[in-house]
């Protein structure tokens, strides 16, 4: 399939991301799997998902050299996600990771840097950070991982909060709790949500409403849950494959449209939250 099919989305900067991506959690932990999971990136990179999301934190490192292995001669075709660690996100502290980061990717700029999760730093300090290595052209846009609504409010009232790019957090069919408030708050002010474990790490692709929604439409359960996702038209969803044939039926959720009838018993079976609750995460 083209790299065109791909739905694009624009970060509020102006920068272009593809909708469907690639996750890198759990890669590079283990030695004999590296060649299918440096086959598999490249595969999907021929697909259209060129957005590729990896942090310092995922295999001590490793997995940010195997997306270096995967781009390789590619690199300009690529959109890089990655994260500093909230142990690291002091002022000179973010950069330093981010230039450690770049070199196990190999590569001399990140498209996005992202804050993990909150930590001990105050939020200025990561700003101050991010905001250096932007004018040094190390990153080309900066947002922040597991952030819940009050935790957003805070940051955009900082000097230069307000040019976030995006939240990376914790949703799914099975985790829809940011539906009542950080999804609202992020929409009202044009910041799109980047959707983890879209499928619960393989857990909801068990459940017997999904199998009878993805019977209907000859899919695989995983894919209905993707493309209940990818629905939402401001959303970036980033799901991890290994191989050949789990890269390609994501690929193929994009070209699942699932009807009112089938969104209604995906509501029945898997609840909107009444209320705010707290956020979760991975």
């Amino acid at each position: 399939m083209p790299a065109s099919s791909v739905p694009i989305l624009k970060l509020p900067g102006g920068g272009c991301v593809p909708r469907l991506g690639q996750g890198t959690w759990r890669m590079g932990e283990s030695a004999r799997r590296r060649a299918e999971e440096v086959a598999a990136l490249k595969l999907g990179l021929d697909l259209g998902m060129t957005l590729i999301d990896t942090a310092e934190m995922y295999g001590g490192g490793e997995a940010e050299r195997i997306v270096a292995e995967a781009i390789e001669g590619r690199r300009d075709e690529v959109f890089i996600v990655s994260k500093v660690l909230p142990q690291n996100a002091s002022r000179t502290g973010t950069v330093a990771a981010c230039e450690r980061s770049l070199k196990r990717l190999n590569t001399d700029r990140l498209d996005l840097y992202l804050l993990h999760w909150r930590g001990r730093y105050p939020l200025k300090e990561t700003l101050a950070g991010f905001q250096s290595l932007l004018r040094d052209g190390l990153i080309r846009a900066w947002g922040m991982s597991n952030f819940d609504a009050g935790d957003m409010e805070e940051l955009a009232a900082l000097s230069g909060g307000d040019t976030v790019a995006t939240n990376q957090v914790l949703y799914n069919l099975a985790r829809r709790g940011i539906e009542a408030d950080l999804i609202p708050w992020c929409r009202a002010r044009a910041i799109p949500i980047m959707a983890y474990s879209p499928v619960e790490q393989g857990r909801i692709v068990r459940d017997r409403t999904l199998a009878r929604v993805a019977a209907r439409h000859g899919a695989a359960p995983a894919q209905v849950a993707l493309a209940w996702l990818l629905r939402h038209e401001d959303m970036m969803v980033i799901p991890k494959a290994t191989n050949g044939a789990h890269v390609r039926e994501n690929r193929a959720a994009l070209d699942l449209a699932l009807s009112p009838a089938d969104l209604a018993e995906l509501d029945n079976a898997f609840p909107a939250p009444r209320g705010t609750r707290p956020l979760e995460m991975l």
